[in-house]
């Protein structure tokens, strides 16, 4: 809409029409702090824009950044006053009236009515989403395009702010109330007052630049860095770590870092992040996971380049024995699967004795750090969860700092994606809903499994990635003598491989844990153990027998389950860690996935839900 018709628009309807687009694409209510930020920030950015006289300005509100579920409160487009050419002001609206800078860190600030609560910086926030829009939107990729930013905190006043104004640059400016007028004529430097809707019909139809895998570009992202841009509270997680690490040294109480998200949030990114950024501060990290085929992947990409850095890819269980803060950082990637005991000893001696996993991990640095979901336990003995951190933390005297990453980069930026499958399988409340087809992630059903193949192949000869996984319901065999795999899985006439078990070279494809990035892995269907932490565009997961849909609902069959390991869960755990397992497995994909159940039943139902269908 244009600013004329923003400022004219009554500021309850606007809100309750951006709340049913909310809902719609998101398939949540808006918050209610969402909703008082539509009545007041809008018609204060709207005055603002009429006193300049852009009143044909274009305002783009809520803008989708391309690949991920993060928004623009607005983006302004228009033409730039002295070029000509197109411009475009990102704009970060805060209803904050006071706000403080966090010591220690130059790009973290606290609102004292929050307590300490870190919030990124309005104007690294802002720049953030200059430079992100610039990487994966082909239309400004153009240098003669303007992108600029300004966080407006219209609420608050110099006096109130001191400390946050000293954070600026020629890309993104902070204004307050007090430097109302200053925002105005910075806006008019910026923009003139044409009609700005064409140019922000080119940015809405603009192509998406696809974003690179991050197994590619580890080696790269640890050793260099600047690879990926870190957005929201992706960045408070890592100033977070930082600040917590320039005074652990000093302190005589440590900080524990626990970081929450998602399938595709960041937090592997964040983890790799901040490997590169330590190691080159010679500061002594080590990057620890439960995964075999996580760590084996990591330590492969990146001895490519630097077989030393390779060896500082552990495993928890590696700590029982070690120096109690003898690391400065140890960053815990997948830490829901941290396991209830480092080992089996059941003597009295070692009972009484024996520290926990997360005790272990949390005793070896000075600042240890956790990444996880607690959606993706899937096994009984994994207890990786921000409670039991919490108070393993908590028992040593450990000050614990939580950073929820609640946005979302993969399944194409596809929030709805995440809570519609979420309530699918019945892991979020409200009951399974028709999918609504988005434009930057495809959902779709395969009649068989020999139609979800083809069609994850000729993506595969199209330049994509793409692999197949599913339930784990059929048994699992060693190669060959010869080295070939035994098609394990059978399903009518369609008959395929598990991938390899173990470590072995086959003739053909990848050894285990390199299945999901290295050439082969397409002809193998992938299980829980090796699928787990990875992403490739295409992905498509085959729901076995162990999970099937009856009348309304699903029921978990502990017969048809061939993992050894569930067979001692309650019915109760038993089903939660199924429907976990198939979560993980369904949010592989960056650009889609295909379905297919070996159930009539539950593919009928799906057929009532997904309404996309895999040419036959």
């Amino acid at each position: 809409m244009s600013a004329r018709a923003l400022e004219r628009a009554d500021p309850g309807s606007l809100a309750e029409s951006l709340a049913e687009r909310s809902l719609a694409e998101l398939l949540r209510s808006a918050a209610g702090a969402e909703v008082r930020a539509w009545r007041n920030s809008l018609p204060a950015l709207a005055r603002v824009l009429c006193d300049a006289g852009l009143e044909e300005v274009e305002v783009l509100l809520e803008y989708r950044m391309p690949l991920s579920s993060l928004r623009a409160d607005a983006i302004l487009v228009g033409t730039h006053p002295n070029t000509g050419r197109p411009s475009y002001v990102v704009v970060e609206l805060k209803q904050w009236s006071e706000a403080r800078m966090v010591p220690e860190t130059t790009d973290l600030c606290w609102l004292p009515r929050d307590g300490f609560q870190a919030h990124l910086h309005p104007v690294a926030q802002v720049r953030r989403y200059c430079e992100y829009l610039r990487d994966f939107t082909a239309l400004l990729g153009d240098p003669g395009h303007h992108v600029t930013g300004v966080a407006y905190l219209h609420n608050a006043q110099d006096r109130d702010v001191t400390e946050l104004l000293a954070t600026g640059d020629a890309r993104a400016h902070l204004f307050t109330d007090s430097s109302r007028g200053q925002l105005i004529r910075h806006l008019q430097n910026q923009i003139s007052p044409l009609d700005g809707a064409l140019d922000a019909d080119a940015l809405l139809e603009s192509p998406v630049v696809p974003g690179q895998q991050l197994m590619r570009v580890a080696a790269e992202e640890i050793i260099d860095g600047g690879k990926f841009h870190l957005m929201d509270e992706q960045q408070v997680a890592v100033s977070l770590v930082k600040r917590a690490v320039a005074i652990s040294r000093q302190s005589d109480r440590k900080e524990v870092i626990v970081v929450t998200g998602g399938p595709g949030s960041g937090k592997s990114l964040i983890a790799l992040h901040l490997m590169g950024h330590l190691g080159r501060n010679s500061r002594s990290v080590v990057h620890a996971t439960g995964s075999k085929s996580f760590t084996t992947t990591l330590r492969h990409v990146v001895e490519r380049k630097n077989k030393r850095v390779a060896k500082l890819f552990r495993y928890f269980l590696d700590f029982g024995s070690a120096e109690k803060n003898a690391l400065d950082v140890i960053v815990c990637d997948e830490a829901h699967r941290i396991r209830h005991r480092p080992d089996k000893s059941n003597s009295p001696d070692a009972t009484r004795n024996r520290r926990s996993q997360v005790a272990e991990l949390i005793d070896a640095a000075r600042v240890p750090v956790f990444l996880l979901d607690e959606h993706q336990v899937v096994r009984p003995d994994e207890m990786g969860s921000v409670r039991e951190i919490d108070a393993a933390a908590k028992a040593r005297g450990c000050d614990v700092r939580h950073v929820d990453l609640n946005e979302q980069f993969r399944c194409g930026g596809s929030r709805a994606y995440e809570r519609w499958l979420l309530r699918l399988l019945d892991l979020e409340p409200g009951g399974p809903t028709c999918w609504t087809p988005e434009p930057n992630f495809e959902l779709l059903l395969a009649d068989t499994p020999q139609q979800l193949e083809t069609y994850l192949r000729a993506r595969q000869e199209s330049g994509s990635t793409a692999r197949m996984t599913a339930g784990f319901c059929w048994p699992w065999s060693a190669p060959r003598q010869d080295g070939t795999l035994v098609d394990d899985i059978v399903i009518g006439g369609w008959r395929r491989p598990w991938n390899v078990k173990g470590e072995r070279e086959v003739p053909g494809g990848p050894r285990s844990s390199l299945w999901a990035t290295e050439a082969g892995g397409i002809g193998q269907v992938g299980c829980i153990y090796t699928a787990q932490g990875f992403e490739y565009a295409w992905n498509g997961t085959i729901l076995g027998p162990d999970l099937v849909w009856r009348g309304n609902g699903w029921h978990a069959v502990k017969d048809e389950c061939k993992d050894s390991s569930l067979k001692a869960a309650s019915p109760q755990d038993f089903s939660r860690l199924l429907r976990n397992r198939y979560k993980v497995l369904l949010t592989r994909g960056l650009t889609g996935t295909v379905l297919f159940s070996t159930d009539p039943e539950t593919q009928a139902k799906l057929r009532t839900l997904i309404p996309g269908r895999v040419a036959p």
